[in-house]
């Protein structure tokens, strides 16, 4: 209703506009004459314009595409917007030639954008549609057929116009005619290979492979034509900052199909050469319906390194998208290459060379692992250190002592730490912490238990020290006021030099004897309770 109310008004604007420049001319061309000089007159004129666009345009959709879906008239509206913007950022290039044929040209190659991305959703749509009826493929095949003759038609325009008139903006409207009959060129490609994928009677598998390598040659085909295109302009105009945005999203495009190519043929390699073919006794166990065609799998079906199992053929096209598992999203070609890594033999390891007890061995010479030392399995079994004799013994202990101790040193490796070198005032270095995975959950229960406990005494602890430390602060508070108060002087007693020294001298002795004790009572509160330590 609000469209209609539209037309209507810009009507009538336009008829008003007209009688009026007829009324006061009474001709013709002077008629015309008047309302092209007159800035209001072509206002109303260019906004009639711009409303016969746009009913023609929702004929022309009511023709070939019936009612527009959501997701249609969502992509159209945002991709609507970013043509807008080129389109005025090309104004700033071609100022020059501003004039009203120039705006329509634009106004019409922007029509015509519209329409091509329109049958491309459409087409798009007929992959996931169960029913196409003869109004469909009709439909399309008049649309592609008409779009494809004005793109080529305004493509030979340009190309006259270039080759008689030189360089001008008929440039930029070749060029993009040229990317849109790619568009046009892909869409017929796509809708060809749904029509024989529809009316074959078994799934085609080939059909996500020629739809892959189609979008690659068109892909390269479009990245081509941008190169070209911004060459040209920055060579004979300026550097076209319409043009990068696409530019960038055609690039990027062209990377993923490339990519995706690549990677889709190593996940197939991967699926016929590693994964193996599920056997009747799984397909019983598990659910047997694949859940990418939603068929019951019989035969030809492939179970990955998730255990999850589907058709061949249905993870063959699911390949060519993504190389993920279809239900649990696990990356197919990092786990191909973990099992790969896994699969290859160990490096043999070399015997160390026998180290001889009377070698010497340098203690500043770290060797290229220090922490090897650690995960030798002889380590835990050495002998202990043997006690130093006591100094005190009698001579016949001692020398019984001196006699043994060869034989002692002979038993004991060189050095604990044979690439570390001993410094007597140092800590020896940290043992690694103990594997807990050893333990069983009986073992690993008690620790928690004793560890808990720990925790607890440890809090109970902190608890009864921060109590006695509170209790010290207030003694010492009221030990400060007592000796404050002790040590003042009557007021009706005078004053004597010899005797108020002494009292002073001793208040301050007693004061420090008092501290001392204090500090002492503090240290033994902190110390206090050692079973909770």
């Amino acid at each position: 209703m609000r469209s209609l109310s539209i037309s209507v008004l810009s009507l009538t604007l336009t008829f008003i506009v007209i009688a009026n420049a007829y009324y006061q001319k009474k001709q013709f061309y002077p008629s015309v004459v008047y309302i092209t000089k007159s800035n209001p007159s072509m206002a109303v004129i260019y906004i009639q314009a711009f409303i016969c666009v746009w009913i023609s345009g929702k004929i022309m959709r009511k023709i070939f595409f019936g009612q527009l879906r959501s997701t249609e008239f969502e992509h159209l509206m945002e991709r609507s917007w970013y043509a807008v913007t080129e389109t005025c950022l090309a104004f700033t290039v071609f100022r020059d030639d501003f004039n009203p044929k120039f705006v329509a040209l634009f106004t019409l190659l922007l029509f015509l954008k519209s329409f091509h991305w329109l049958a491309e959703d459409r087409v798009d749509y007929m992959e996931r549609s169960p029913v196409i009826s003869w109004l469909f493929h009709i439909r399309v095949l008049c649309l592609l057929l008409l779009l494809g003759s004005m793109d080529l038609h305004f493509i030979q325009h340009a190309y006259q116009s270039t080759l008689s008139k030189g360089a001008s903006v008929q440039l930029v409207f070749g060029f993009e005619y040229a990317i849109l009959l790619t568009v046009v060129i892909n869409i017929a490609i796509k809708y060809a290979l749904h029509s024989v994928d529809l009316n074959s009677e078994t799934p085609w598998d080939n059909k996500a492979v020629f739809l892959l390598y189609t979008e690659l040659v068109m892909g390269l085909i479009k990245v081509i034509f941008y190169v070209a295109f911004v060459a040209i302009m920055v060579r004979i105009y300026t550097l076209p900052l319409f043009a990068f945005r696409p530019m960038y999203y055609t690039i990027r495009n062209f990377k993923k199909a490339f990519s995706d190519v690549i990677l889709s043929r190593r996940a197939i390699h991967n699926m016929n050469t590693l994964y193996p073919d599920a056997t009747p006794e799984e397909l019983l166990a598990a659910d047997n319906v694949c859940i990418i065609c939603r068929e019951e799998m019989t035969s030809a079906s492939k179970k990955l390194p998730c255990n999850h199992i589907f058709h061949t053929s249905c993870l063959r096209s699911w390949f060519q998208r993504q190389q993920t598992c279809p239900t649990c999203r696990l990356n197919i070609l990092r786990t191909s290459t973990n099992n790969n890594n896994n699969a290859r033999p160990a490096p043999e390891q070399r015997p160390a060379p026998p180290n001889p007890q009377n070698a010497f061995v340098n203690p500043f010479v770290i060797g290229p692992n220090p922490f090897e030392l650690f995960n030798q399995p002889n380590l835990r079994n050495l002998p202990q250190m043997p006690e130093m004799p006591n100094q005190q013994q009698p001579a016949a202990n001692a020398a019984s002592s001196s006699t043994t101790t060869p034989q002692t040193q002979s038993n004991m490796p060189p050095l604990l730490f044979p690439h570390f070198p001993f410094i007597p005032f140092l800590p020896p270095p940290p043992l690694p912490p103990q594997n807990l995975s050893t333990l069983t959950p009986e073992e690993l229960r008690r620790m928690e238990g004793n560890e808990r406990e720990n925790v607890e005494a440890r809090i109970q602890c902190l608890r009864n020290i921060q109590v006695l430390l509170d209790a010290a602060v207030i003694m010492m508070q009221q030990y400060n006021t007592t000796a404050t108060l002790s040590a003042r002087v009557p007021q009706g007693v005078p004053p004597q030099a010899p005797e108020t020294n002494q009292p002073q001298t001793n208040n301050a002795t007693s004061t420090s004897n008092h501290n001392s004790k204090l500090f002492q009572l503090i240290c033994l509160l902190l110390y206090m309770n050692p079973q909770k330590r």
